[in-house]
């Protein structure tokens, strides 16, 4: 069963790495040779193509539009569940021992990260270390701190990285050519093809990036109320104001002075939508949108595969949204 699916050709144009931001920073259910409805056979198969395996939803789609078919591609996540506290079963393991790949991102799935430090695979590719994070260090629900570069995470024990690194196009260009790059060394017969799709992969983000730059470039509105501090990288990119009920944690609960402040700060920046997560719960959002008069909309972190398209549609829709709200021209 195959989920990989072909994307034009585009020609490169990349993103000078020079204009980047500064801002802040359930058990799987596997069968023995799967982990997920579209994928897997561990190395060794039997298929003669490298065995793959990702944490989650957006290092699948950036693994499927680097190799294809040319690898067997096995994600850890659960489809359709959240991936911070998931847990993996005995196949997962082996999976991940057998892997001739792993892709992951150090601090979002414990779980994973505990497996892949006790197996020690020979290939494992955290993707947190190979694009600039921002760095949440503020209590009040706006967005704080600076950008920092991959290796510079331990020199912040006192903040919290932002996790949700892939929600920033140029990060997921520079995700993918990492991906191309130990891909190349795995499979050197396919190497030049790994290369040429990272190459489209980046052209294709850097267009949307430069289209996304022009669309909220124009809005009456810089600010954004969220129920959960998801949307930094995004925020961060064009020029946005993200305020948040909550921190990083997708567990945690607003306090009632933040909801207050959360309603006063809505109320005094004519805020007309109130965001929430795509599956998440909409109840403080309404309660903020009912005392200020506004509407209530979801914006999706893009943690799991959307209901329909993929990582770039559902791009293009929080975009959209934002647009809506914030009262683009």
């Amino acid at each position: 069963m195959s989920c990989w699916r072909t994307h034009p050709r585009v020609v490169p144009l990349p993103r000078p790495q020079a204009v980047r931001r500064t801002a802040l920073a359930a058990a799987l259910a596997l069968a023995p040779l799967a982990l997920v409805s579209c994928a897997t056979a561990p190395s060794g198969s039997g298929s003669g193509r490298p065995a793959v395996v990702v944490g989650f939803y957006p290092q699948q789609f950036l693994v499927e539009q680097i190799a294809g078919d040319r690898v067997e591609l096995a994600s850890l996540a659960k489809p359709g569940a959240e991936p911070h506290d998931m847990e993996l079963s005995p196949q997962a393991v082996v999976a991940l021992e057998e892997a001739d790949l792993i892709v992951y991102q150090h601090g979002l799935q414990p779980a994973v990260d505990d497996a892949v430090e006790d197996e020690a695979p020979a290939h494992r590719l955290d993707l947190l270390e190979t694009v600039p994070t921002l760095i949440e260090g503020g209590d009040d629900g706006h967005d704080h701190g600076a950008e920092e570069s991959g290796d510079d995470h331990a020199a912040h024990a006192d903040h919290e990285v932002d996790p949700h690194i892939w929600l920033d196009l140029p990060n997921m260009a520079a995700m993918g050519q990492a991906i191309a790059d130990r891909l190349a060394e795995i499979d050197p017969p396919n190497a030049a093809t790994y290369q040429q799709n990272a190459v489209e992969l980046t052209a294709q983000l850097t267009d949307l990036d430069t289209e996304f730059a022009a669309e909220l470039a124009t809005c009456q509105r810089h600010e954004f109320v969220t129920t959960h501090t998801a949307f930094g990288y995004l925020a961060a990119a064009y020029g946005l104001e993200q305020v948040s009920l909550t921190g990083l944690s997708p567990d945690e609960q607003p306090s009632a002075n933040r909801l207050y402040e959360a309603m006063q700060y809505a109320d005094e920046h004519e805020v007309t939508t109130i965001f929430y997560e795509t599956d998440g719960d909409p109840g403080y959002a309404l309660t903020i949108a009912d005392e200020v008069g506004a509407a209530t909309e979801m914006l999706s972190p893009l943690e799991v595969a959307p209901a329909s398209g993929d990582y770039l549609t559902e791009m293009a829709a929080n975009v959209q949204k934002l647009r809506n709200a914030l009262g683009c021209q």
